[in-house]
């Protein structure tokens, strides 16, 4: 008896075969569109005063407060890792209606700087410009009646990220949200002698739920009220691309979004309609919902996690700022980033 093979073949009209390029890891790791590099990478430290200092924070596994001692071994591990710069929050020693040591020349954060600028010089340092950690009302700017007075608290934010630049600072990072305030630290900065030191304005801030492990980590919560007056209403898209708009008019060099995840759309319409360099901060409220899922065993936290920095990669940010950022950095030199 004689078989008789029929073979049935589809038009190669009918559909287009895209599993080509995806059939061996050598082929997509050629033809990827978005690359992730942890020198995308910007880590955040919690700097305290004290000696010995490595507190771990609960709201953030894997997170520590440290002490200026601490940052060089630190330093060393992020270069190691290729991760070239951080951004600084400091804990202040005392808190008062004027936040005074965010501007104080021997301050935690500048006291901060100056260790790093010395015992890793490759680093690039970052300040974190506000006034809620060191407010005794915890909120971004002075407070006059109740109410957040922004043309007062641009003096201090400016003076702030002068006293920053003065200890060594790579670059400053105004994350208040007061209107005017990036040509307020702009022209304080050049009137210093600072015309080089580049502004990364926290541009498209949100009053966001995902900020509340960041606000025990660093001490910041509100004491009365919250920042919807000055930070963002979530809703406004339209808005945030205004306030990216202005900061670059006033001067920034690179805006921000903030958060990540849930702004991914501010992201890219920003990347289509601005060339500076954009940032996006993955932050707290993000980082821990990962940790929190893979700790009880819902998620594989590699994959995870390099698929939430990928994404925001891919929405148009240049410049990635995330707790996962020692992990992410290990993986994508893990042969193993591609299993699963």
């Amino acid at each position: 008896m004689t078989t008789t093979r029929t073979t049935t073949r589809t038009s190669t009209q009918t559909f287009r075969r895209f599993r080509r390029l995806r059939r061996t890891e050598s082929l997509r790791n050629l033809v990827r569109e978005t690359r992730l590099s942890q020198q995308q990478f910007v880590y955040p430290l919690f700097v305290t005063h004290g000696q010995g200092v490595k507190r771990e924070i609960a709201s953030l596994p894997g997170q520590y407060q440290l002490s200026t001692d601490q940052l060089g071994r630190e330093a060393e591990e992020l270069l190691s890792l290729g991760i070239g710069a951080v951004i600084l929050f400091g804990l202040p020693a005392e808190k008062d209606d004027a936040g005074s040591e965010a501007y104080a020349p021997d301050g935690i954060v500048q006291q901060a700087v100056r260790t790093l600028k010395r015992e890793a010089p490759a680093l690039t340092v970052i300040t974190d410009v506000c006034l809620c950690e060191y407010t005794s009302h915890g909120h971004c700017g002075i407070v006059v009646d109740g109410e957040i007075d922004n043309d007062q608290s641009l003096a201090l934010l400016a003076r702030t990220a002068v006293s920053q630049a003065e200890a060594g600072a790579d670059v400053v990072a105004p994350s208040d949200m007061m209107d005017g305030r990036v040509a307020a630290i702009r022209s304080a900065l050049d009137d210093a002698g600072f015309t080089q030191t580049p502004i990364m304005a926290y541009s498209a801030k949100h009053a966001s739920a995902f900020y509340g492990p960041f606000r025990e980590a660093a001490g910041s919560a509100p004491a009365f009220g919250d920042r919807r007056s000055y930070q963002m209403d979530p809703a406004n898209g339209r808005e945030a691309l205004r306030e990216i708009e202005a900061d670059i008019e006033e001067g920034t060099d690179i805006v921000m979004v903030k958060p990540a995840l849930p702004y991914l759309d501010v992201i890219a319409r920003a990347r289509e309609r601005f060339d500076l360099p954009i940032a996006a901060y993955n932050v707290s409220g993000e980082y821990l919902m990962v940790k929190a899922a893979a700790q009880s065993g819902f998620l594989d936290e590699r994959h995870a996690t390099l698929e939430v920095l990928t994404g925001i990669a891919r929405a148009g940010a240049d410049i990635i700022i995330t707790y996962h950022a020692k992990e992410a950095a290990r993986w994508l030199t893990s042969k193993e980033v591609e299993r699963g």
